[in-house]
């Protein structure tokens, strides 16, 4: 039962964040998502860099990880408003956008990942 609150606090929070980075970004940009582009890559960095500090010095114990990796990070990105803008690219024949954005989105999250990782054998 701690685990689900752990897991409901920190998604809570990420929502909520992902939420007004979403509204404030994704309005001012024409045609880019750009919102919710920053909370996914975001999201991927700080994931990689908290799996990599915590497995490297073991920082975190099992129930902070999962508060910050599956609740906050898991609440903070979101795969369902990306594929639902795609949707919406293609819908409107927007096609640049659709594989600008794809592609970026993908190629970056990964890099962040992987930067997070990095960075954290830096602590």
């Amino acid at each position: 039962m701690k685990q689900l609150i752990l897991v409901f606090l920190g998604g809570g929070t990420g929502s909520i964040l992902r939420y007004l980075i979403s509204k404030t970004f994704n309005s001012s940009i024409h045609n880019f998502y750009l919102g919710t582009f920053l909370v996914n890559v975001i999201g991927c960095f700080l994931i990689g860099f908290i799996i990599g500090l915590s497995a490297k010095n073991d920082l975190l114990t099992q129930n902070q990880a999962l508060l910050l990796t599956t609740g906050f990070c898991g609440g903070f990105t979101t795969f369902s408003s990306f594929a639902l803008e795609q949707q919406t690219f293609l819908k409107n024949g927007d096609f640049l956008n659709f594989t600008v954005y794809t592609t970026t989105s993908i190629l970056l999250g990964i890099m962040a990942v992987v930067f997070g990782f990095w960075l954290s054998k830096s602590f």
